[in-house]
């Protein structure tokens, strides 16, 4: 089968191998076996650089190289290789342009164009690393005027990893004699070190002078003058390390995960993805924005994570600036692509507190939606989320979040059901707030409830209308309590005398000294049926209340950022005064400016028709 995209054929057969051959030195360049499986059929993909075998047992699919090209940017110039050269990109105009070609060596199989590419501006020199020879280095020095011709012959080496470390010195590892090698520009080794671990097996930049050092499940920050371990950090396999612009913040890349960490690899923060992890490049408010196979995303410095926008096709970050972000495409070719970042940018100014700016983008713009809503509430900013929800139902649950007890009683209003009224009551009762607890309890018709708010706030001619409802309601529990707070002793006789109970109706009036109704209640019982009264008895009289209660003392304090903006939001949708009835006349009256409501219609405006009483 002929490859798509290069001079290639690609063969099976029954010797269990794949092979890939160059047509125009034919040789073969690639093998690929399996220990017991045949392989009977070839096909690739119409698009995209996949092929796919079926064996014996099944099936596989697999590419020939990586596609992710090499590439580094330094100020508004990138530095990538395609096609065998080094070329650059200028962002600001969009111009690329071919800088010096490589040369590879004959012996050079498939799978082996360079792998990192590193930048030193002092010099103009290239680094560029491949698996070529088991691993090795090229190194350029870039003449000032070039137009693609060939460069100087390249200075090369062997070494797993290789990258600048000052102006004139890079690092290489060795990986046959686990040493760090340092070298000048003329690839001469000045200095040689040991890793700070026997496993070490890759090496990034990590500022001058220092390095850091991947080794199996841990990253290490080595300074390699000194030799000494600085940092270390349990990771994943890591594949890529990006750096911000001003290298207090690092990036670590593997295949499933994100971990990002300040320039001493404190502060760790962990994304996990499913999909594979492509790229990424930091923002200029410290913001990273990562791809993976199929989406562009972002995270923050807390580590929470969002998607940006959905991928056609994988691409390669190389910088990030405002709302463009520039790219590189498996071909090679560079791209911009233009993205919202209204999320997160909102969700940063959050995180550094920056409220004037939150609330610019809350009117400006038209950020909204469940997640951004979920998104507050986890973080603890219920009150930001009410300026996004129109949702009676959910500016309701917010506001009784964050204690918005004003727009808790404006949401209810607009609901109407029992459910919400009776989280309200529990929530007015929560803060002291006795007019908006009668309020919901009058509401959801909750007579018990209302008995003992009455008893504890000591309002007695509320009591005798809730003794008067139970009447007209035919509940006699509900009457014989009312009367026991009212401690109302002819009332409870009476109910005790019709609920056929003569015995405890005759002991409660003889007890409390009334000799009438006494007598008349011993007439009726038959003699063997009168109780003994007790000898020592106390009268169950409730205590006079002193003091009616009132909405309970609350301590002066200002309100929040958003507090204050809830209640300015609210005068300018026609709920004018809320800030100050908040001020002067307690939460309840508050409560009832911020819905447009008299406080004395709130007083009674739950009770309806005393008819109505089901």
């Amino acid at each position: 089968m002929f490859h798509a995209r290069q001079d290639l054929i690609i063969s099976n057969s029954e010797d269990k191998s794949i092979r890939a051959w160059d047509m125009s030195k034919r040789t073969g360049v690639q093998t690929f076996r399996r220990e017991h499986d045949r392989f009977w059929i070839l096909a690739a993909h119409p698009e995209i650089n996949l092929l796919a075998a079926g064996h014996d047992s099944g099936m596989i699919v697999f590419k020939l190289e990586r596609e992710r090209p090499a590439y580094a940017t330094n100020g508004n110039i990138m530095y990538y290789v395609k096609d065998r050269y080094v070329r650059t990109y200028d962002f600001s105009t969009g111009r690329d342009n071919p800088l010096i070609s490589i040369r590879r060596p004959a012996n050079a199989g498939m799978n082996q164009a360079p792998r990192t590419l590193s930048y030193n501006p002092a010099e103009n020199a290239v680094l560029l690393t491949s698996d070529v020879d088991g691993g090795s280095y090229e190194l350029y020095s870039v003449p000032k005027d070039t137009r693609g011709e060939a460069a100087p012959e390249a200075r090369r080496g062997l070494g797993g990893s290789a990258v600048f470390i000052a102006r004139n010195r890079f690092a290489v590892l060795d990986r046959s004699t686990s040493t760090i090698q340092v070298c000048n520009l003329q690839n001469e080794i000045t200095k040689k070190c040991a890793p700070p671990c026997a496993t070490t097996d890759a090496v990034f930049y990590a500022g001058t002078g220092l390095l850091l050092c991947r080794s199996e499940d841990k990253m290490m920050l080595f300074d390699v003058q000194q030799r000494i371990t600085l940092a270390e950090l349990s990771t994943p396999f890591i594949k890529y390390v990006v750096w911000n612009s001003d290298m207090s913040s690092v990036a670590l890349l593997s295949k499933h995960a994100i971990v990002i960490a300040d320039k001493k690899l404190g502060n760790a923060q962990t994304v996990h993805e499913t999909i594979r992890v492509k790229s990424a490049a930091w923002d200029e408010s410290g913001v990273l924005l990562y791809t993976t196979l199929n989406h562009i995303k972002y995270c923050l410095p807390n580590g929470d994570s969002g998607i940006v926008r959905t991928l056609d096709v994988p691409l390669y970050i190389t910088r990030v600036s405002g709302d463009t972000i520039h790219a590189l495409d498996r071909d090679g070719k560079a791209r911009a692509v233009q993205v919202n970042v209204t999320e997160y940018t909102f969700k940063l100014a959050l995180l550094q507190r920056k409220y004037e700016q939150v609330i610019a983008m809350i009117k400006s713009s038209a950020l909204c939606g469940s997640a951004i809503i979920a998104y507050l509430q986890a973080k603890g900013y219920p009150e930001v989320a009410l300026h996004f929800v129109a949702d009676e139902a959910t500016r309701f649950n917010l506001a009784l979040q964050c204690g918005n007890i004003e727009v808790a009683l404006q949401a209810a209003q607009a609901l109407d059901n029992k459910d919400t009224w009776y989280k309200l009551g529990v929530e007015a009762l929560r803060q002291g707030n006795f007019q908006i607890v009668e309020f919901s309890y009058q509401k959801t018709k909750s007579w018990e409830r209302l008995s003992f708010l009455y008893l504890i706030t000591g309002n007695l001619d509320r009591l005798r209308k809730m003794l008067k409802i139970a009447e007209m309601r035919g509940d006699v529990m509900g009457r014989f309590h009312n009367a026991l707070f009212l401690g109302d002793v002819r009332e409870q006789v009476r109910i005790l005398e019709e609920s056929g109970q003569l015995p405890l109706a005759y002991v409660a009036a003889a007890t409390h000294g009334y000799e009438e109704e006494a007598t008349r209640l011993r007439e009726m019982l038959p003699e063997d049926s009168v109780p003994p009264l007790p000898q020592r008895s106390s009268l169950l009289l409730p205590p006079a209340p002193i003091l009616k209660g009132d909405n309970w003392p609350l301590l002066t304090i200002s309100k929040g950022f958003f507090e204050t903006l809830a209640a300015k939001g609210g005068a300018a949708a026609g709920t004018a005064g809320a800030g100050a009835a908040a001020a002067t006349a307690g939460a309840g009256a508050a409560a009832a400016a911020a819905t447009g409501i008299d406080e004395s219609e709130l007083e009674a405006a739950g009770w309806g028709d005393e008819l109505d009483l089901g």
